[in-house]
């Protein structure tokens, strides 16, 4: 729950920006069932998504997947990102570079905050499981905070289950164009 020190004036009228720095400094001490907190050890991946949440607090969209990767946001601290789209070496990741070429191709990417359900990485190393209920249940503060007076994009089957809406395909596996249409649909509700 935010509190009064968590939140600042915001100039886009009534909408009130998320003080990221206090956001990610909870967000690295949470444990989120079994998952791995690739924020906790990591001042990096820390800087990152604070400096992100601040150049996307007048989003007026949150696309929300699943669970971050163990290719994406495990690595690069950024929902639906690579480490290679940041620094140009590390792992790549399918989904980021899908996710990415569709809102710019549909000119919404500085008007869309990406997020997971389960913002920690749910898997190993080298691999993603699905989180558990509770791992959901544990996250959804954080997820409730970012979905505040934006409009969710719902990707995948989980992210429609725990935020209604219309569904959205994940682009992974031949799903690209689905999930550009799914895109294109909800923007323009």
């Amino acid at each position: 729950m935010l509190t009064s020190s968590d939140v600042l004036a915001s100039c886009s009228g009534s909408r009130q920006a998320l003080n990221a720095r206090t956001f990610v400094r909870r967000l690295a001490r949470a444990t989120i069932g079994a998952t791995f907190n690739q924020y906790a050890a990591s001042e990096v991946r820390r800087e990152r998504l604070v400096d992100y949440l601040e150049r996307s607090a007048h989003a007026r969209f949150v696309l929300v997947g699943e669970a971050a990767g163990y290719r994406g946001a495990r690595v690069s601290g950024l929902p639906f990102t690579s480490e290679r789209q940041l620094t140009g070496t590390g792992p790549a990741e399918a989904t980021a570079t899908i996710v990415h070429r569709v809102l710019g191709e549909l000119g919404i990417e500085g008007d869309v905050l990406l997020w997971n359900v389960v913002p920690t990485h749910p898997g190993t190393e080298g691999s993603n499981r699905p989180p558990s209920v509770a791992e959901v249940r544990e996250a959804m503060p954080f997820l409730d905070e970012l979905v505040r007076e934006r409009q969710p994009i719902a990707v995948g089957r989980l992210a429609h289950r725990v935020l209604g809406g219309s569904y959205v395909r994940h682009p992974s596996h031949g799903g690209a164009a689905a999930f550009r249409e799914g895109v294109l649909l909800s923007i323009r509700r």
